[in-house]
C-alpha cells in the first residue's frame, strides 16, 4: 500500500523539484559573484561630494545650468524682440508718417487754403482703396467682405465723428489759419482729452494733470515762437479778430470731437477686441459717402490745384536713380498734385500708427505721443525752411519732453501700485 502510494505521487513530486531547480538557477545568474562561487556584494557610491551644494529637488550639474541659461535667453528673446519690433513700426509710422504728412499739408495750404476739403476726400479715398484688401474675403459674397469683428451699428458713429474731425481740422485753414497756429491749438488735445475722460468717469492722478498741463504749455510756447519769428504777414496769418475768432471755434470742435472718438474707439476695443484694421477701413470706406454732397467744391478745388502750379521737378540728387520713363511721367504732374498724393500716402502711414496706438494704449497716451510728434514736425519745419531755432522753440522742447518723461514715470508708478493691490485682493 505504501509503495503504491509512493508510486502515485512521483510524477508530481518530480515536477515541483524541476521548478525549483529551475528557479535557484535562475537567481543565481542574476547574482554577481565571486571568481570563487561567493555572492558579490553590491557597490556602495559616495554621494556626499555631489549633494554638498545641492538644495532639495533643486540639483543643477553645469550642463543644466547652461541649458537653462541658453533656454532662458531664448524666451527673453522670443518674447521682447516681436513687441521692441512692434514698438518700433508704431514710432517709424507715426513720427516718420505723420511728420512728412505736415510738411506736404504745408506746401498745400501755404497757396492755397481753401483746399482742405479735397486734401481729406484724397486721404480717404487713397486709405479705404490700400485698406481694402486686408478685408477682402472672396468666401463672402456679395461685398467680399471679411464678416465684422465689431457690429457696423458699432461703427457708425466713430465713421461720423472721424470724417468730422478729419473734415473740420482741414476746413479750419480757409480761415487763414497758419500751421504754426494750426499746432498751437490743436495741441489743446491733451487737456480736452482729460476733460472729456473726466466727464466719461475716469480718474487722473494729480501728476497726470501737471504733467499734460506741463506739455500742453510747452507745445504752445515752442509754436508761438515760430510763429513770430515766421512773422505775421503771410497770406496765412490772421488777419481779423472775427476770422480768428471762427477758425478757433471749428478747430476747438474738432478737438472735442477727437477726445469723445478716441475714448468711444477705446471703449470698443475693450469690449470687441483690438480690431484696428476694421476700424481703418470701414472709417474711410463708408466716410466716402458723406463727401457726396461736397463734390461739386472738390472738383473746383482741384481745378484750381492743377492749374496754378508748375510740373514737378525730380531732384538733381536722385535723378540717377530714377527711371527715365518715370521722370517724363512726374514731369506732367503738376507739383501741387504731387503733394497731394504725397500727403494721402503719408497719412496712411500716420493712420497706421495712431491705430496700433491707440489698440495698445489709452486715449491720453496717444495724446502724448501725438504732442510730443507735433513739436518735432515743427522743429523738422523749421530746419527745412532754414528758420533760425528761436530760444521759445528750444523752451517749448524742455517742457515737452520733460513732462513728457514725467508722464511715463507716473504711468509706470500707478500701474506698480495697482499690480500690487490686485495681489493683496486675490491674497
Amino acid at each position: 500500500m505504501v509503495k503504491q502510494r509512493g508510486a502515485d505521487r512521483s510524477p508530481v513530486f518530480g515536477m515541483a523539484v524541476q521548478q525549483a531547480s529551475r528557479r535557484r538557477s535562475v537567481q543565481q545568474a542574476a547574482t554577481p559573484s565571486t571568481s570563487i562561487g561567493l555572492p558579490m556584494k553590491p557597490k556602495e557610491i559616495n554621494a556626499a561630494p555631489y549633494l554638498e551644494n545641492a538644495e532639495m529637488g533643486h540639483y543643477h550639474d553645469g550642463r543644466g545650468s547652461i541649458e537653462k541659461i541658453i533656454g532662458l535667453a531664448g524666451s527673453v528673446v522670443h518674447t521682447t524682440i516681436p513687441a521692441w519690433f512692434q514698438l518700433g513700426t508704431m514710432i517709424s509710422l507715426i513720427f516718420g508718417g505723420c511728420c512728412s504728412n505736415v510738411y506736404a499739408l504745408e506746401a498745400l495750404v501755404k497757396d492755397e487754403p481753401d483746399s482742405g476739403l479735397l486734401i481729406t476726400f484724397v486721404q480717404f479715398l487713397f486709405i479705404a482703396i490700400t485698406s481694402f484688401p486686408q478685408q477682402f474675403s472672396r468666401q463672402h459674397p456679395p461685398f467680399f467682405l471679411e464678416p465684422n469683428a465689431v457690429p457696423l451699428r458699432r461703427w457708425l458713429l466713430n465713421i461720423l465723428l472721424f470724417f468730422s474731425v478729419n473734415v473740420l481740422n482741414n476746413y479750419a485753414f480757409g480761415y487763414h489759419i497758419s500751421v504754426p497756429v494750426h499746432i498751437i491749438l490743436r495741441s489743446g488735445g491733451s487737456v480736452m482729452t482729460m476733460l472729456v475722460g473726466w466727464l466719461w468717469g475716469k480718474k487722473f492722478s494729480r501728476m497726470q494733470v501737471v504733467s499734460v498741463t506741463l506739455l500742453t504749455f510747452g507745445v504752445v510756447v515752442a509754436a508761438m515762437a515760430d510763429a513770430k519769428v515766421q512773422g505775421k504777414s503771410s497770406s496765412q496769418s490772421i488777419t481779423t479778430t472775427q476770422t480768428f475768432l471762427t477758425g478757433l471755434s471749428i478747430l476747438l470742435l474738432a478737438q472735442f470731437l477727437s477726445a469723445l472718438m478716441g475714448l468711444y474707439i477705446q471703449e470698443t476695443y475693450a469690449v470687441y477686441g483690438n480690431h484696428w484694421r476694421e476700424n481703418l477701413f470701414y472709417s474711410h470706406f463708408l466716410g466716402l459717402l458723406l463727401f457726396v454732397p461736397f463734390s461739386p467744391s472738390m472738383r473746383s478745388q482741384y481745378t484750381k490745384l492743377a492749374s496754378t502750379s508748375p510740373p514737378f521737378d525730380v531732384p538733381v540728387q536722385i535723378t540717377p536713380y530714377v527711371p527715365l520713363a518715370l521722370q517724363r511721367f512726374v514731369a506732367r504732374v503738376p507739383i501741387k498734385i504731387a503733394f497731394l498724393i504725397a500727403n494721402a500716402l503719408t497719412q496712411q502711414a500716420c493712420i497706421r500708427g495712431v491705430n496700433q496706438l491707440g489698440a495698445r494704449a489709452s486715449a491720453l497716451t496717444v495724446t502724448i505721443v501725438l504732442n510730443v510728434r507735433k513739436l518735432v514736425s515743427l522743429m523738422l519745419s523749421i530746419w527745412i525752411f532754414g528758420n533760425s531755432l528761436d530760444h521759445g522753440v528750444l523752451l517749448g522742447a524742455a517742457f515737452v519732453f520733460g513732462s513728457g518723461a514725467l508722464y511715463a514715470w507716473e504711468g509706470q508708478r500707478m500701474g506698480r501700485t495697482a499690480g500690487r493691490g490686485r495681489g493683496k485682493k486675490e491674497l
